[in-house]
């Protein structure tokens, strides 16, 4: 065990003075700030959806098309990586004996069950989370930095990953001593009562994230006064979303990118917008961006979303039932493993689970592309800004492939590329146009240079 977690602290030294190099890699893939709009884009009595869409398609130059296509098909790879990076991790716990150890410790601390389970998750958590930095370190910190998509230091990066370690350490020892208890008491069954468990925890994260996780890493704040501010106050109003808790957050601290959420319910609800997004675009933008998050929540895709995949869980938790029990008849005994209810065999039963949902990407995928396809529609006439939603889909193709096959976009995407999102926008501006944002005296932009 010494030496595999030697040489786990070698990779990871390696890794961090990669990091360091990377840390300050300058950003060129954004947009310029501010909306355009192509002049085939602009409204009249030959106004061509085609030509408008390949007219905002060619704001981008082909180096940033090049950039966004390297980044968004090595995620594809990293993927794969993920999967089987985690497969050798699972492997090393349980070839080397360490999660048994983690185990034993547990009973040496406590004969109650529920205990035991608690303090090996806890131990588990920790360990996992430094068998893991080596691919974290390289997949959330240096290529982000390489691809000009982040902005913190390794330190400040470090720091949120000890956060996140923190916020498991608290929560995960409950859960999964809540998941060992149903399976000892449910016995073959177990996989019901932990996908019909697992549905009531992720909606009772979905109301504690805003209020008490979020918080932890980055600061919220009312949104400053302004045009914005009214805008989407008002907008909030029109589609009864019932809260004023209109609140923007610091993502430039660790990203380049735009976003925005309306998330939670039962009293925590909350409209948030990230300052990359009030400072790097306009008000047809902004309104565009949040017409679209305010469409999940009026469609109510958190429950629909959550019903959805839990469903998908169910069925993964069955599957890792009948794979899981075969693997322990076979080898869980010369692994020191003493059945289902053992959490020491928790490796075991993750990987599992981990080649499941990486065979069940597409079918996941494509649940939630289909709630933000709805939520694209519901955003343009709701904040009728469609050269907005276009300007918006293309500053996310700085970093998303913007143009994929029918086949790579159901495999890999989980939100419309952007040249459906463009295309839908200006499908939309053809049959509305006496849209006062696309009518405006604003600057004509040419196509970026070939």
């Amino acid at each position: 065990m010494k030496h595999v977690l030697r040489g786990f602290a070698v990779v990871i030294l390696l890794l961090v003075a990669v990091a360091f190099v990377h840390a300050e890699a300058p950003s060129a893939r954004d947009l310029p700030p501010g909306l355009q709009i192509p002049d085939a884009a602009r409204p009249g009595p030959n106004f061509d959806v085609d030509r408008a869409t390949e007219a905002y398609l060619n704001l981008l130059s082909p180096e940033q098309r090049a950039s966004s296509n390297a980044y968004f098909e090595g995620g594809y790879w990293l993927q794969l990586w993920g999967l089987l990076y985690g497969l050798v991790v699972a492997t090393v716990l349980l070839r080397a004996g360490i999660s048994q150890r983690l185990r034993d410790i547990g009973e040496r601390f406590s004969q109650r069950p529920w205990l035991q389970t608690m303090i090996y998750a806890l131990l588990w958590v920790l360990v996992a989370f430094v068998l893991g930095l080596p691919l974290s370190i390289y997949a959330d910190f240096v290529r982000e930095h390489q691809y000009g998509l982040a902005t913190q230091t390794f330190g400040g990066w470090f720091g949120d990953q000890l956060k996140g370690l923190m916020v498991s350490a608290i929560l995960v020892p409950p859960l999964l001593a809540l998941l060992y208890a149903a399976v000892r008491r449910a016995g073959a069954r177990w996989w019901i009562w932990a996908g019909s468990g697992a549905f009531v925890v992720i909606l009772f994260l979905m109301m504690l994230a805003p209020v008490f996780v979020e918080p932890l890493f980055n600061d919220y704040k009312p949104l400053r006064e302004g045009a914005v501010h009214d805008a989407v106050l008002s907008m909030a109003r029109a589609n009864q979303i019932p809260t004023t808790n209109v609140v923007e957050f610091d993502a430039s601290r660790q990203t380049t990118r735009i976003s925005a959420n309306v998330a939670g319910f039962l009293g925590t609800t909350r409209v948030a917008l990230n300052d990359n997004l009030l400072n790097k675009t306009s008000l047809p933008e902004i309104k565009a961006v949040m017409g679209h998050e305010m469409g999940h929540y009026v469609l109510n895709h958190g429950l629909r979303g959550t019903v959805y995949l839990t469903l998908v869980l169910v069925f993964g938790f069955w599957v890792v039932h009948r794979v899981f029990d075969a693997l322990l008849a076979r080898w869980g005994g010369g692994l020191g493993l003493r059945g289902r209810g053992d959490p020491a065999a928790l490796p075991l039963a993750i990987a599992i689970l981990s080649v499941f949902f990486f065979l069940a990407t597409p079918l996941t995928n494509s649940i939630v592309r289909q709630m933000e396809a709805e939520a694209d529609a519901f955003g343009l006439n709701a904040a009728r800004e469609p050269n907005g939603f276009a300007m918006s889909a293309m500053r996310l193709s700085a970093y998303r492939k913007i143009r994929p096959g029918p086949l790579e976009e159901t495999f890999f995407y989980d939100h419309p590329s952007g040249y459906q999102r463009v295309h839908a926008s200006m499908l939309w501006l053809k049959e509305n146009q006496d849209n006062a944002t696309a009518n405006a005296p604003l600057p004509s932009v040419a196509p970026a240079a070939k």
